[in-house]
């Protein structure tokens, strides 16, 4: 499942700014520039999260980050078809694990940062959903540029990003082929035990690379 996920791993880190949100910044490009730019700064400075401090990255996302994401919503998409048949608590069941999935994984690309830079365009928006999509550039010494693409909605007044987009690669929808699978064979009861199984099978340790 992760696997999936590996060879886009070098940006993760700045997929994770946008949603650190600042409240005075009104827009969704404003707001990925503003937070990149930020996080970019802890990440060149912070000792720690420069060793491969997996247990420190997971923190900083939990409490900066985590809260800005959307989910459930999230969850939602990835799962697909299989959100309509499962039961209340199997929902809350599946977003509690696919979160500690993506801030496992984004904690071990936190930790691989290499000094990339980032390049901005402006949001665009006006979709029947009210979503905006706020499109950057990652630049990489000596390596390829990779598109990045952020896909935002507000709830509850706040932007929060729901989807991210690498070389036009949704994150969503490449982990709901993977869910559809293990749908077809146990149900949502079934992808939550296979979740369940990953987290516990990837938690990190304090200095240490994860296997995410």
């Amino acid at each position: 499942m992760i696997r999936q996920l590996r060879t886009c791993l070098v940006c993760l880190p700045l997929m994770l700014a946008p949603v650190a949100l600042h409240a005075q910044e009104s827009s969704p490009d404003a707001l990925v520039k503003g937070v990149t730019e930020d996080v970019l700064t802890v990440l060149r400075e912070d000792k720690a999260l420069q060793a491969g401090d997996q247990r420190k990255a997971m923190t900083l996302i939990e409490e900066k980050i985590g809260p800005h994401f959307d989910f459930p919503r999230m969850t939602s998409l990835a799962v697909g078809q299989g959100w309509r048949q499962a039961a209340p608590g199997q929902r809350e069941a599946l977003t509690r694990e696919f979160r500690t999935l993506l801030v496992r994984t984004y904690a071990n690309a936190l930790t691989s940062y290499k000094n990339q830079t980032v390049s901005y365009k402006p949001a665009t928006s006006g979709r029947e959903d009210g979503a905006a999509l706020v499109r950057t550039q990652i630049n990489q010494p000596g390596g390829q540029p990779i598109a990045v693409d952020y896909r935002l909605a507000k709830n509850a007044g706040q932007w929060k990003v729901f989807d991210v987009s690498i070389d036009n690669v949704s994150l969503v929808t490449n982990y709901r082929g993977t869910f559809a699978t293990e749908l077809s064979k146990g149900g949502p009861d079934g992808l939550i035990r296979t979740l369940q199984e990953k987290n516990r099978g990837a938690a990190p340790q304090p200095g240490k690379g994860g296997n995410a």
